[in-house]
């Protein structure tokens, strides 16, 4: 109530006339007071009639967006009312950071509308919330500035940034367990048997132009049906994996990380978080089944699919994840092998250096699912944390991985041969 030093100055003014009018007894301290009394409701009146009678939409093209892209907002005001609005400020309560959506509006004819926009580059993973937003105005005197409460929330889940794969090298039927299939075919997987002549029907993106230069007739590729139907991804979220530079900022120190250090935070959670998500679009893409599963604390998983909302649902999943999850990866797996076949394609996405869930896979490996490691060494984010355990423990056991280390080239990183 005393907040604003105007009113302050208006309420002891109110309270000066009308003293000095009972000292003095004389009309013109009565008149003072009247008059101020008089300002001061006319002011509360008009204040708060300016924020009623106000429409106020924002609109908001996806719910989901990638880190690197911007989400752009359109926001609409109206005035409902049979007078005038002098001004309006519009304040947005929403949490993504670096979202500027706040303004402030011009006068507002009787029925009359104002539109704005505001574009934000996504930098944070996570889930923010759009919204709450205030409108608040005031008198001709700035004595009063009531605000006008509008709850409406949206929310946007910002996904893992992903990195192209020019291609990635699957296990091969000579691993332990594994079934080749010779089965040629016109449709396109990562092995090309051979060539033959083009036929009536054959799309144009399967054609061989290098054979058909040499034979000089149509030739189109033929290709191997790949050895393993399903894909399963399974991305280690575990506390016990996470390692990040001391640099690392969260929002409210446990939520999403705020980027400051280029595309991808020296963070094994993020790390883990982008190339899960880069291998589940790869595999999706030259349409392949593709199963995920993880704990984001609690167990997210979704059987093999080839579907555009397979994709969806993992990168979504992906962009809330936190490494809150009490289970080791032996735990995990000791969880998840009843749910992998024989002849899957077993990725594991993991920076940890505990080397007990590698009995897990020689079971795994034993049934036939052909497992594969893609190791985020911790050691490059926080160099006290030695890696080599792990690593020698997974040459031993024969276990195909790809070693990636902080600021690598994903993208080329990703498509080297495993070792």
């Amino acid at each position: 109530m005393f907040s604003n030093p105007r009113r302050n100055i208006v309420y002891l003014l109110i309270l000066g006339s009308l003293g000095a009018g009972y000292a003095t007894g004389r009309e013109l301290p009565f008149y003072a007071f009247f008059l101020l009394l008089g300002v001061l409701v006319a002011s509360f009146l008009w204040a708060n009639i300016a924020v009623r009678w106000v429409g106020l939409g924002r609109k908001t093209p996806t719910q989901t967006q990638q880190v690197g892209k911007s989400i752009e907002e359109r926001f609409r005001i109206r005035n409902l009312a049979l007078f005038p609005k002098l001004w309006l400020e519009v304040k947005d309560h929403s949490n993504l950071p670096g979202h500027r959506a706040s303004h402030v509006v011009p006068a507002l004819a009787p029925r009359a509308h104002f539109e704005w926009g505001a574009a934000t580059t996504c930098i944070s993973r996570g889930e923010f919330r759009l919204g709450p937003m205030t409108v608040s105005s005031g008198d001709l005197f700035g004595l009063f500035t009531p605000q006008h409460h509008i709850p409406q929330i949206g929310r946007l889940i910002v996904t893992p940034r992903v990195v192209p794969i020019k291609r990635f090298h699957l296990l091969t039927g000579n691993q332990s367990g594994g079934e080749v299939r010779r089965q040629r075919s016109s449709d396109v997987t990562p092995n090309v048997a051979g060539a033959r002549d083009y036929s009536p029907g054959d799309s144009l993106s399967i054609v061989d132009w290098r054979a058909s230069a040499r034979y000089q007739r149509l030739m189109v590729k033929e290709y191997d049906i790949d050895p393993l139907d399903d894909v399963w991804v399974l991305a280690d979220f575990s506390t016990h994996a996470l390692t990040e530079d001391p640099s690392v900022r969260r929002i409210n120190d446990i939520g999403p990380i705020i980027s400051m250090h280029g595309p991808t935070p020296p963070s094994t959670e993020e790390y883990t978080a982008v190339i899960a998500a880069s291998l589940a679009t790869y595999f999706l893409d030259i349409d392949r089944a593709v199963g995920f599963t993880a704990y984001i604390p609690t167990r997210t998983a979704y059987p093999p699919d080839r579907s555009n909302r397979q994709i969806t649902q993992i990168v979504e999943a992906l962009g809330v994840a936190r490494s809150t999850s009490p289970l080791t990866l032996d735990h995990i797996l000791a969880q998840e092998t009843p749910n992998f076949s024989r002849g899957t394609t077993l990725i594991l996405v993991t920076a940890t250096t505990d080397t007990t869930w590698l009995n897990r896979v020689r079971i795994l490996q034993r049934r036939g699912v052909r497992t594969m490691c893609i190791h985020i060494d911790p050691a490059t984010f926080v160099p006290v944390v030695s890696s080599d355990g792990v690593r020698q423990a997974l040459r031993a056991n024969g276990v195909p991985t790809i070693t990636i280390r902080r600021d690598d080239d994903l993208t080329q990183a990703l498509s080297q041969k495993p070792k």
